[in-house]
C-alpha cells in the first residue's frame, strides 16, 4: 500500500521567491574557499550514543535533544564547514513504521532548530543542511510511488526544516531519479536553496540503474536545480572516488559534492563495524578534492576522529593532479567491481582482501 502522509492533503502553495541579491550560506561560503569540509555519519554516532536498532533516529530529536545537540557539535568541532540534521528518515513514509507520520513538522523542525543553535553558536561560519533521504517506496511503475505524492512527502519535511532554520536542503542516498526530481519540486516549492547526492552502488550504478552521465544530465534538466550535487555512501571510499571521476568527465558546471563511506562494514562482537582508519580517510579526502570535489565528508562509519584527519589533510595537502584509477586503488583499495557503470555489462567483484587501510 502507498504510504499516507499525515493529516488531509497538504495544499500547494506559490513557492517563495529565490533571488540572487541575496546569496544563501553555502553559495556565499563556496565562494570563499576552493572546498568545504562536510560532515560524517549520524547513524554510526546515533547508535554509539544507545540509539536501538529498529528505532526512529528522528524522534530523538524530541526526546532526547541534548543527545541531538551532542551529535551536532561533533563535527563542528572536529572543523566540518557543513553538518547535516538528524532527518534523514524524516518523510511521512519512513516515520510511519514507527506509528509517527504524524509526527513530520514536530520533528523536522526540531532536527533544524537544535542545529541552528549549534551553528550560531559555533564562533565561525557553519552550514545547517537539512537533510532528506529517500522515502523508501519504489517508485511507479515498479512500485506504488508517484511523483506527485513523493514531491507532497519531501514539500512537507522541506517546510520543516526551513521553518527550524536550516540554509540548505540536502537530498541523500537516492536511487531513483524521479525521486531526485520530486526532492528538487519539493525545495522549489518550499522556496529554498538544496544540494542533492544519489548512491551508486550497483556496479558503478545507482540500484534503479542511474550512471554518473544521467545524474549530470539530469541536474542540467531540473526546473530548480541543486547548488551541488554528487554521491554518498554506496560501497567504499575507491568507488566513490571513480563516481565523481565519471562525474568530472562530464564537465558539470555545479559542484561537485563527494561523501563515501569510511571503508567498509564488518560484523564484529555483534554490531557492523566500518574498518576505514582515520588515514585512510585523510588520503580519500586529498584525492576526492584533486577528483574535482569541492564538497567532501564521509557517509557510514565517519566519525569525527576521521573528519579531523580529513580537514588536516586538506589543509596541509598542497592540490595535485586528478588521480588515475591505479591511484585510487593504490592508495584505498581496490573496487568493488571492474565496472564502472558506463558499460552494458556488469563485471564480477574483485577480491577485496588487498585493500589497504
Amino acid at each position: 500500500m502507498p504510504p499516507a502522509p499525515a493529516g488531509p492533503p497538504i495544499p500547494t502553495p506559490e513557492p517563495a521567491v529565490i533571488t540572487a541579491a541575496t546569496p544563501d550560506a553555502l553559495s556565499a561560503l563556496l565562494a570563499t574557499r576552493d572546498w568545504l569540509l562536510a560532515d560524517g555519519a549520524t547513524g554510526t554516532t546515533l547508535f554509539n550514543m544507545g540509539l536501538g536498532s529498529g528505532d526512529a533516529p528522528e524522534l530523538w530529536n524530541v526526546d532526547h535533544p541534548g543527545r541531538i545537540r551532542t551529535l551536532y557539535a561533533g563535527p563542528v568541532a572536529a572543523g566540518s564547514d557543513i553538518f547535516l540534521t538528524n532527518s534523514f528518515g524524516g518523510t511521512a513514509a519512513r516515520l510511519k513504521l514507527h506509528d509517527a507520520q504524524r509526527r513530520v513538522a514536530e520533528v523536522n523542525r526540531a532536527a533544524a532548530e537544535i542545529a541552528r543553535d549549534v551553528a550560531d553558536t559555533a564562533g565561525r561560519r557553519v552550514v545547517v543542511a537539512g537533510s532528506m533521504g529517500p522515502t523508501g517506496e519504489i517508485m511507479a511503475p515498479m512500485g506504488t510511488l508517484t511523483p506527485a505524492l513523493a514531491t507532497e512527502m519531501f514539500h512537507q519535511q522541506a517546510d520543516a526544516l526551513r521553518d527550524g532554520g536550516v540554509d540548505v536542503l540536502w537530498v541523500e542516498t537516492i536511487s531513483a531519479p524521479e525521486e531526485y526530481a520530486a526532492a528538487a519540486e519539493a525545495a522549489r516549492l518550499a522556496g529554498m536553496p538544496w544540494c542533492g547526492t544519489m548512491s551508486f552502488d550497483t556496479a558503478g550504478r545507482t540500484m534503479m540503474g542511474t550512471t554518473t552521465a544521467d545524474m549530470v544530465k539530469l541536474v542540467a534538466r531540473l526546473a530548480h536545480p541543486p547548488l551541488a550535487f554528487g554521491a554518498n555512501c554506496g560501497v567504499g571510499a575507491s568507488d566513490l572516488l571513480r563516481t565523481v571521476l565519471g562525474f568530472a568527465a562530464q564537465g558539470p558546471e555545479r559542484p561537485v559534492i563527494a561523501k563515501g563511506n569510511a571503508g567498509i562494514p564488518k560484523f564484529v562482537d555483534g554490531h557492523i563495524h566500518y574498518d576505514g582508519t582515520p588515514a585512510l580517510m585523510a588520503a580519500y579526502a586529498v584525492l576526492a578534492r584533486d577528483a574535482g570535489a569541492r564538497i567532501i565528508g564521509g557517509c557510514c562509519g565517519t566519525t569525527p576522529e576521521h573528519l579531523r584527519a580529513m580537514r588536516a589533510a586538506l589543509e596541509d595537502t598542497p592540490p595535485g593532479p586528478r588521480p588515475t584509477l591505479e591511484g585510487i586503488t593504490a592508495a584505498l583499495g581496490g573496487f568493488s567491481s571492474l565496472a564502472d557503470g558506463t558499460g552494458p555489462a556488469t563485471a564480477p567483484p574483485r577480491d577485496r582482501r588487498r585493500r589497504r587501510t
